[in-house]
């Protein structure tokens, strides 16, 4: 099988934060949890575990945000908190 994008939850200290999902991102969630149970990275209790990951993961492969970070360590602000 495909070699998925996230492959285990981490086990860090959570922050709690609130969002809402369509109902069929959720399904496509709770699909993926599955999914990362049966490829061998272990039990996922909740799926909602997942998006702290997932998100990580897309910041990390965005270049813009990449390039933004990068101007902004080396002193030009471009990210406004």
């Amino acid at each position: 099988m495909s070699k998925l994008k996230i492959e285990s939850v981490a086990d860090e200290k959570p922050i709690k934060l609130n969002v809402e999902l369509s109902a069929s991102v959720h399904r496509d969630l709770k699909a993926y949890a599955q999914l990362v149970e049966r490829e061998g990275g272990g039990a996922v209790s909740d799926p909602a575990k997942l998006v702290g990951p997932m998100l990580k993961r897309f910041m990390a492969t965005d270049r813009a945000f990449a390039r933004a970070r990068k101007a902004e360590k080396a002193g030009q602000i471009l990210l406004k908190s």
